[in-house]
């Protein structure tokens, strides 16, 4: 044994992080930066991201299969409408948007009371779970104890009417989709449609937030976390348009339908991971949840705000109270 270990002295590797500690902690933008990602790992958002995924994988196809049995109701296989809206929805999964789109084009729509059939059930079963998952993560990730959080009838209200938020966005994509029509500057009318598809997305996020999220936690703190989950997204569409352009558009049939799966499991768990961050954000910045220890002892501040939430989100019953308390440093 050392000397240095045998006196306990901190060894070389612990005293450079603790310089790094000071540093983060004594700076704001790196310490906000660092309490999000300690958030997000207190609050195991990374499982939570992966159940939003399975749900929103299940609800993909269900979706845009009641989308287009619909189209085949309300519109011809030739309307500029129909070829509109499909192309708008499907820009919102780029990885098999274009392939699903080139079966749809390929093929004249018609109306199916079976298919609509199964789609809805499909759609409300999957996409009903996102709802319900997705509450429950805004409910995991505000610390809010079980037993102020909203009961069955509410989360199903409250994801019925996230439905009509996501149908609310993609009109308004299909409007933007028809901007590079208007004008002949084309270059403008690209730049104009991107700065509304952003302008979409966040509107989106604030009022997916808001639906999502207990009515404790005000709608000024949401907005914060919706701009830059808005923003992401929209990178994340790009990234998506990306990939089919470049990664998949030489593959064959098989491998490109099987990469297309992955790309688009692992596209939905960047898009679900990115959002939980934004939520974090939120969180963080209302409590001001930061600067946080990377090393301890000493628990900051934050840190005991952070952790006592932790705790006290177990409270199941009325006449359940949890209090927590902390012993001396290193005890």
């Amino acid at each position: 044994m050392t000397g240095e270990e045998g006196t306990g002295a901190p060894g070389a590797l612990e005293r450079i992080v603790r310089r790094i500690d000071r540093f983060q902690q004594g700076h704001r933008a790196p310490g906000l930066i660092f309490g999000v990602i300690k958030k997000f790992g207190d609050d195991r958002a990374g499982s939570l991201a992966a159940l939003i995924t399975y749900y929103g994988f299940l609800a993909v196809f269900p979706l845009l299969l009641f989308l287009t049995t619909i189209l085949g109701y309300l519109v011809g296989s030739g309307s500029s409408v129909r070829n509109d809206i499909t192309n708008s929805a499907l820009r919102d999964f780029p990885i098999i948007g274009t392939q699903l789109k080139s079966q749809i084009g390929s093929h004249t729509l018609h109306g199916s009371g079976l298919a609509l059939a199964v789609g809805l059930v499909g759609l409300l079963w999957g996409a009903l779970g996102v709802t319900q998952i997705a509450q429950y993560a805004m409910a995991q990730v505000w610390n809010i104890p079980g037993r102020d959080r909203p009961n069955f009838v509410t989360r199903l209200a409250r994801g019925l009417l996230l439905f009509g938020v996501l149908g609310a966005a993609t009109a308004g994509s299909t409007v933007l989709a028809s901007v590079p029509t208007f004008g002949a500057a084309s270059g403008v009318a690209k730049v104009l449609g991107a700065l509304g598809s952003v302008a979409v997305n966040v509107g989106l996020y604030i009022g997916a937030f808001r639906i999502t999220t207990p009515r404790q936690v005000p709608t000024g703190e949401l907005v914060p976390g919706a701009v830059l989950g808005g923003i992401g997204w929209s990178l994340l569409q790009a990234l998506g348009g990306y990939l089919v352009g470049h990664q998949l558009r030489h593959a064959d049939q098989v491998y490109g339908y099987f990469g297309s799966v992955l790309g688009l499991l692992s596209w939905l768990y960047l898009g679900a991971q990115m959002t939980l961050y934004a939520a974090e954000l939120n969180v963080v910045r209302s409590r001001r949840l930061w600067p946080r220890s990377i090393v301890q002892p000493p628990l900051t501040e934050a840190d005991r705000t952070a952790l006592a939430a932790i705790a006290r989100q177990e409270e199941r019953r009325p006449e359940q109270d949890v209090r927590v308390s902390f012993g001396p440093n290193g005890r």
